[in-house]
């Protein structure tokens, strides 16, 4: 029988931020992008693009603590689109969430789930209609799993 962990989810502070991009940096290693291939001001960029977020669009994160040791994160915030907005708040406003991650000792615990939960529950809280998120593919079953649906986002390969 294996021991029950206590996982504690809590909104995160300002002054955390360097553990966000520090789990940013991480979740882009473990997805297989060389290092090489990151900038190495990374954490200046992402910390910069938080502080930017937290003033203008609403940007929350919550950490999982195990045993008082920060474990996991989620980000979330307005997504402000990637063309001009017409259309009103109340037929759409969309929250996105990014930057879910857990260290991989303690996947498969259920943590990637209540971060994500959290995230969803404050994007209701400011008013947002929907919840998007970019799945990667071993995410992806959890977030089908909590009632995201398949993206129908389309690419095509320029390189």
């Amino acid at each position: 029988m294996h021991k029950e962990i206590n996982i504690n989810i809590r909104e995160a502070i300002s002054q955390e931020d360097s553990i966000i991009a520090e789990h940013f940096y991480q979740l882009w290693l473990d997805l297989g992008v060389e290092k090489n291939s990151i900038k190495s001001n990374y954490d200046d960029i992402i910390l910069e693009f938080i502080k930017q977020a937290r003033q203008n669009l609403f940007y929350k994160c919550f950490l999982a603590e195990v045993d008082n040791v920060i474990v996991g994160s989620a980000s979330c915030q307005i997504y402000t689109g990637l063309y001009p907005n017409v259309l009103t708040e109340e037929y759409r406003k969309y929250g996105y969430i990014w930057g879910v991650y857990v260290e991989s000792s303690y996947r498969g615990k259920g943590i990637g789930k209540k971060l994500t939960n959290s995230t969803v529950e404050y994007l209701k809280t400011i008013g947002c209609t929907k919840a998007i998120l970019n799945a990667s593919p071993a995410g992806k079953p959890i977030y089908e799993s909590l009632g995201f649906s398949p993206s129908n986002g389309m690419q095509l390969d320029l390189t």
